[in-house]
């Protein structure tokens, strides 16, 4: 059970993600949640129609095509997702790193089932399955049933009431994270330890040539007077075939108690 228990914490640092601060590197974003947090300042301008019209059909977009996510966070997060919406099924790779402590857990999704290989817990030629109504609201584990993008993008621009276009392709506003726990580590702990300027988190978004989402960009609220590392998302290849199967009955093994309690579920 010792072993098991170490395991589990070791796995709960990838599945969470890590802090990562350096010489002339800002924080991660969840490095701190008791620390004190710079209010956002206040918004005062009014969506763009137009904007706000693009966006929706952006993210609309991402419901109707497979493609590739990659979201980055300082160097302590890296995570490349293929995503099938329409398909319901998808396939990810999250890198976490932090002092001396790097982990890399592989995720597969079909439907409402998620299977991931945790350093530590998972053998080899093995899949471990998690049930995820015993994890809180925002447990990073790549994917997970029911919210296949791991931004949940559609829910998180939604939320936006200020998005202005700043040419071209590209827009900005504010968007609200309290609707999209889970990005990049962020738990939802995490979020409300910024307060009100959760709420009010800048974002700038480029669309590609055929009006879809090419990149969108967060800037995180400082902390203590320290900025936290911009969170970046990539979307690519549209339309490409997401290869994802359900593992072999022979080769999946229920996660165990402790890998929940680790990640603060049950």
């Amino acid at each position: 059970m010792r072993r098991i228990a170490i395991c589990a914490a070791t796995a709960a640092v990838a599945l969470t993600g890590c802090s990562t601060t350096g010489a002339g590197d800002a924080a991660s974003p969840g490095s701190s949640t008791s620390a004190s947090v710079e209010a956002a300042p206040s918004v005062t301008s009014t969506a763009d129609p137009a904007a706000t019209a693009a966006l929706g059909k952006a993210t609309a977009a991402l419901g109707t095509s497979s493609y590739t996510m990659t979201v980055t966070a300082g160097t302590g997060f890296n995570l490349t997702a293929l995503l099938d919406p329409p398909g319901g099924k998808g396939t990810a790779e999250l890198t976490a790193s932090g002092p001396n402590t790097e982990i890399t857990v592989k995720s597969l999704l079909i439907g409402e089932d998620l299977w991931a290989q945790i350093p530590g817990i998972t053998k080899d030629g093995t899949w471990t399955h998690l049930d995820m109504s015993r994890l809180p609201e925002g447990a990073n584990v790549g994917l997970r049933p029911g919210r296949i993008d791991p931004v949940d993008t559609a829910n998180l621009l939604a939320s936006t009431t200020d998005v202005q276009s700043s040419g071209g392709n590209t827009y900005s506003g504010t968007v609200d994270l309290t609707k999209a726990a889970g990005i990049a580590g962020l738990d939802r702990v995490t979020i409300d330890g910024y307060g009100s300027a959760a709420q009010r988190v800048p974002f700038t978004v480029a669309l590609d040539k055929q009006g879809r989402l090419a990149t969108l960009t967060l800037t995180p609220p400082a902390v203590n007077g320290t900025a936290i590392a911009p969170i970046e998302a990539r979307y690519t290849d549209y339309g490409r075939a997401v290869a994802a199967e359900k593992p072999q009955d022979a080769t999946v093994v229920e996660a165990p108690d402790d890998v929940y309690k680790a990640l603060g579920g049950q």
